[in-house]
């Protein structure tokens, strides 16, 4: 068999897909701008419903939702008929989603929603279908061409309903604002998480940083890098960086040691100095790039400052051990 075949039919699966995901702006309109408002209010919990291939694409949707901190899961019709409907609550919204809109397992849900009161959002490709006869919104899918062989395996309908889905999700993001910072907070493990951490995360702060007056001595130097055991100490002057001195600094003055020499003899001038919105795998690119082991971390507003007072130190050991490559 010739294999180039299988690239050909992935690209004519792949174009008709592409092209038939185009008819997704047929969407938004009224009942898109009503639906996201809905979800934007609720007060209660954001559920997702569906049966089969629409099932799949209802609970990733339902993570989706969850993970920009929207109160949401995933709500199996078939087995809501076996107690999981007592999840429902009048303040909650429910999303139903169903190609056809016409799945009978959906009947009961629909009936039980009805008679409470649960507003339902019904997402289906067909206008008169029991689905959308029952929704308080009604979002008409456009029909698609689906792109396997026979036309008739959930392909395109799939990827146009979970498109769809991500649309409501980066609606309500915008609306509420969401940043990179709210994102980590529903993300603090995993490769999302690692690479939100940004420095004031990872970095030692307060009375766990040596620090020591420009004024102190040789031994006050070296006592300090020994407590704190980050290998280096910052020197300041009235608060502000001034040097540091690193432990090899230190071992390479001991036989030259004066207790009256100042720190400022052999302290480095001008450290590298990175603000604390920085993301953490930038930090280790820098430290990898100068070959340095720590980095000084200061507020925002005083990076471009000549003075910087410090917030905090990075460690390339932290970085690591937060999994930062």
């Amino acid at each position: 068999m010739n294999k180039k075949s299988y690239i050909t039919q992935a690209k004519k699966s792949a174009d008709i897909q592409i092209n038939e995901l185009k008819k997704i702006k047929k969407v938004f309109n009224h009942s898109f701008i009503k639906a996201v408002d809905h979800i934007l209010q609720c007060r209660g919990k954001v559920v997702f419903a569906g049966i089969g291939k629409s099932g799949l694409i209802a609970r990733k949707i339902s993570a989706t939702f969850s993970s920009i901190g929207i109160p949401s899961f995933f709500c199996d019709p078939a087995q809501a008929l076996h107690g999981d409907m007592g999840q429902l609550e009048k303040k909650d919204i429910l999303i139903i989603i169903s190609y056809s809109g016409n799945t009978t397992e959906l009947t009961n849900m629909l009936k039980y929603a009805n008679r409470y009161r649960i507003k339902i959002i019904g997402i289906a490709s067909k206008s008169d279908s029991i689905l959308l006869k029952a929704s308080d919104i009604k979002i008409l899918l456009p029909k698609v061409k689906e792109s396997d062989l026979t036309g008739l395996v959930p392909t395109s309908s799939t990827s146009i309903t979970l498109l769809l889905g991500d649309c409501l999700a980066a609606s309500v993001m915008h609306q509420k604002k969401f940043s990179k910072e709210k994102f980590k907070v529903f993300h603090p493990g995993g490769n999302i998480g690692n690479t939100l951490l940004l420095a004031k995360d990872i970095m030692v702060k307060g009375h766990k940083m040596p620090i020591i007056n420009y004024k102190k001595s040789f031994k006050d130097a070296l006592k300090v890098i020994n407590q704190k055991k980050l290998g280096i100490v910052v020197i300041l002057k009235n608060n502000f960086i001034i040097g540091i001195v690193t432990d090899g600094d230190l071992r390479r003055e001991l036989k030259n040691y004066s207790n009256n020499k100042s720190l400022d003899n052999f302290m480095t001038k001008n450290p590298f100095i990175v603000n604390e919105n920085m993301t953490a795998s930038k930090a280790l690119a820098i430290m990898n790039e100068k070959k340095i082991t720590s980095l000084l971390v200061v507020s925002d507003k005083d990076f471009k400052k000549d003075k910087k007072v410090l917030k905090g130190i990075i460690h390339i050991h932290f970085l690591l051990k937060n999994g930062i490559k």
